[in-house]
């Protein structure tokens, strides 16, 4: 049974969610032992007695909420932080003026940084701004406007500390999401390869033996093995030069499934580059050979598409006018500075001043299809033909005008 790959997903957030759960529980105990340490000093300790309990029940009811991103909803957040500025503005019922203006903590105390970490951690950077101003809002407010130099270095730390908090997560869900796609890629292209494998041990050989008893048995049977021999072509060069890639892997998050999509023609596309390989593999056929370089060659989108253009029309023209029976090979060499494309066949040739008088005809199929191409890509094209020796095309695009278009 053939081997899958499988990518493991890992999640650089759900320690920090983890740890999020273990500080509220722990920052409740904090409140209620800091309450109780100094009950006494209260005026209205009733008030500080059913917010605290409210708090432990509110606690403990959502420590599953707290337990990843997806549990962690924005009403619940929003809900969380209520609790947190609630506390704070119930401070002066309970406590007295004096205790509050000389520093004395809010009754959430420092469970309310848990409210604020909850949005870091959930929405990045941005959302912790947004609940630390809140909650150093709240605080202010409560200290009359005039909070101590410890009501200051508390609410800056909260604002610092979730604020990077939410950054670093940002960070980690962009280089999550960079492995992933690594990854995946990478599973991808190992299946890839062992489909070929598969393909060359099988459908290949198939083709091949096809093709060559056709050869022997003649007539009806002959043609199917030509044909037969085309496909083989063609699938042996797709398969064995890599050409069947991937141009775009992303993630379905719901079901964590690989999506592969071969969308040329989608917005932007054109301002990428392409392998030329991958568009000129597919003219490969039993009559047409490709030689290629063992590395990608890669041209703009726009120009790469016109360039194999042109190599149609070429093979278009050693169909029509060299017969079916005529051969042709194409070569793809890579200069750095240019790319060149030969295209010959071992037809009849073009008898002297036949193109000057089709293209006199109005038959552009050369002047336009070809040159026409070549010239609007800054490129030329070079046509030579020795009647009874075939014909040659060398089309070269440099690149450094490919992208002027």
């Amino acid at each position: 049974m053939a081997r899958r790959e499988r990518v493991v997903r890992m999640s650089v957030e759900q320690p920090l969610w983890r740890a999020l759960t273990g500080y509220r529980l722990l920052t409740m105990v904090y409140a209620v032992l800091l309450f109780g340490s100094a009950y006494k000093e209260f005026p209205r300790p009733g008030v500080a007695i059913g917010y605290l309990a409210m708090l432990c029940v509110w606690t403990l009811a959502t420590s599953r909420k707290v337990s990843g991103a997806a549990s962690c909803t924005k009403g619940f957040l929003v809900a969380d932080l209520t609790v947190a500025v609630g506390g704070i503005a119930l401070t002066p019922v309970a406590d007295t003026h004096e205790r509050i203006t000389a520093g004395g903590p809010t009754l959430p105390s420092i469970w309310t940084a848990g409210a604020v970490l909850g949005f870091a951690i959930k929405g990045g950077w941005r959302w912790a701004c947004f609940a630390s101003t809140i909650v150093a809002a709240a605080n202010i407010l409560v200290h009359s406007g005039q909070p101590t130099r410890d009501t200051l270095h508390n609410v800056l730390l909260v604002w610092v500390a979730s604020v990077a908090i939410g950054y670093v997560v940002e960070v980690a869900r962009a280089s999550e999401n960079t492995l992933a796609r690594a990854l995946e890629i990478e599973a991808a292209t190992r299946e890839r390869e062992r489909l070929a494998r598969d393909i060359h041990d099988g459908v290949l050989q198939v083709l091949a033996m096809v093709q060559r008893r056709g050869a022997e048995l003649g007539g009806e049977a002959a043609e199917i093995g030509r044909m037969a021999g085309e496909q083989e072509v063609a699938l042996r060069t797709l398969v064995s030069s890599g050409l069947v890639h991937t141009s775009r892997v992303s993630r379905d998050e719901s079901r964590g499934a690989l999506v592969d999509a071969y969308e040329d023609d989608e917005p932007g596309a054109g301002d990428s580059e392409t392998d030329l390989r991958g568009l000129l593999a597919p003219y490969a056929g039993s009559r047409v050979s490709f030689a290629e370089p063992g590395t990608p060659v890669p041209l703009p989108a726009p120009a790469a598409k016109e360039l194999a253009a042109a190599v149609g029309a070429a093979l278009d023209n050693v169909r029509k006018h060299a017969g079916e029976g005529a051969s042709a090979w194409i070569l793809v060499e890579d200069w750095g500075d240019e790319v060149i494309v030969t295209v010959r066949d071992d037809g009849p040739g073009i008898p002297a001043g036949r193109l000057d008088q089709a293209e006199g005809e109005g038959r552009m199929g050369v002047a336009l299809s070809i040159r026409g191409r070549l010239r609007d890509l800054g490129g030329s094209a070079e046509l030579v033909s020795v009647p009874g020796q075939g014909t040659e095309v060398e089309l070269k695009v440099p690149r450094a005008r490919t992208d002027k278009r």
